[in-house]
């Protein structure tokens, strides 16, 4: 018997009870959608996280303090320390630096209040991060020595307290109850709820030292980020980074009291953790399959002992046993080729509802479902139909023609 026909007479067999092979299929459906969305949502996010990291800059590093858990009382990072790695002679890898003072505030404007984040910042962010304006101008060094107040608002939350996105220069918000002048709206940048680079407020840092964040240090700063004079000197900006830090703060090698971390470190970080994250949601949404396989090989063994009269009959007429075998594994397959069809359209479905939903809600995940994502359902499903059918179409297989011909 070749494959085609035992195809053929496979989907007629099915299709003579179709309310048991439709509940039969019901199993693969929801297991192979359920594998297709959870793989595609999770990639989405990877997407979304990783995209935000990259969007922050290029050849970037991060200068935090705290270093390992053995470092007591770990020094402040300072505008020392930041000068000192803007000298080109004692870091010349180091193209900029730029420090920042970050904290939550209220920011407020005719009734209506949001609580954003609000960075305090010099003129050399617009560098490192590579930002830019729609509209108005960057804060710049007058505003740094007048502690002027003023701001840029990010396009969110301009949306938010304006209910605009442009024609916001000029006006007056007021953070923590303090008046602020806009003088200009920062370019989109992206990102996901839980770091939005959109909804974010900069001002002058010497103006967030005096009036919002108060730190222990007067010169003490959250975050550094250098930016190397290109991506392969990143390395060793680090090792020049790390020397000054370790001689300003009389550290030892290994006792370090602050951290530094590239660009690179992110996005491995978050890679590594969505990738867990989508195996193991993948790994729970295959269960499903599995409990779909059972209910192949169940059905396959009632439909073999129904039909024991029917095998009995084939075998008398000189049907061999893989002919059985081929007959009732075509049959299995069949089950699970077309579960896993309509469950990669319903996954497809899913992915899309999940992505309309994040994006109502502001969330920027947009689900990605690769050609791989579709194989790997769709032979996995088929692969489970077989190995699930073999013990029927086996057990078929093995009846004596006479007992079979018997058989009431």
């Amino acid at each position: 018997m070749n494959i085609i026909a035992s195809f053929f007479e496979a989907l007629e067999s099915l299709t003579s009870n179709k309310l048991r092979s439709g509940l039969t299929i019901l199993g693969i459906v929801i297991g192979v959608a359920a594998v297709i969305a959870m793989i595609s949502i999770g990639r989405g996010a990877e997407n979304s996280i990783t995209g935000s990291i990259q969007g922050i800059g290029t050849n970037l590093l991060f200068v935090f303090r705290g270093g390992s858990a053995d470092v007591r009382n770990p020094q402040p990072i300072t505008l020392g320390d930041v000068n000192a790695i803007s000298d080109p002679f004692q870091a010349p890898s180091v193209a900029h630096v730029a420090a920042i003072l970050q904290g939550q505030a209220k920011v407020t404007y005719a009734g209506e209040s949001q609580v954003t984040t609000v960075e305090g910042i010099t003129p050399e962010y617009a560098i490192v991060r590579n930002y830019h304006t729609t509209e108005g101008e960057f804060i710049s060094e007058e505003h740094m020595l007048g502690r002027s107040s003023v701001a840029l608002l990010g396009p969110d939350i301009a949306d938010k307290l304006f209910g605009r996105k442009s024609g916001i220069v000029g006006e007056t918000v007021r953070i923590e109850g303090q008046p602020f002048r806009v003088i200009g709206i920062l370019e989109s940048k992206g990102g996901s709820s839980f770091s939005n680079q959109d909804d974010r407020i900069l001002i002058p840092l010497t103006t967030a030292q005096a009036r919002l964040f108060h730190r222990s240090n007067r010169d003490q700063v959250d975050l550094l980020m250098v930016e190397a004079i290109s991506p392969d000197a990143v390395p060793s900006a680090s090792d020049q980074v790390a020397q000054i830090l370790r001689y300003r703060h009389k550290t030892k090698i290994g006792e370090d009291d602050f951290t530094i971390l590239t660009q690179q470190d992110f996005l491995d970080t978050a890679r590594t953790i969505t990738n867990i994250l989508t195996i193991f949601l993948g790994g729970i949404a295959a269960i499903s399959l599995l409990v779909g396989g059972i209910g192949i090989m169940n059905i396959m063994l009632v439909s073999v002992t129904e039909r024991t009269r029917e095998i009995g009959l084939r075998k008398a007429l000189g049907a061999r046993k893989i002919d059985i075998m081929v007959q009732f594994l075509t049959e299995s397959a069949a089950l699970s080729l077309v579960g896993g069809i309509i469950g990669i359209l319903l996954g497809w479905g899913i992915s899309f509802v999940v992505g309309r939903i994040a994006a109502a809600n502001n969330a920027n995940i947009s689900p990605s479902i690769g050609i791989d994502t579709i194989l790997l359902a769709t032979l996995f499903s088929t692969a489970v139909g077989l190995f699930f059918g073999l013990y029927p179409a086996n057990r078929a297989a093995s009846l004596e023609p006479v007992e079979a011909l018997r058989y009431e």
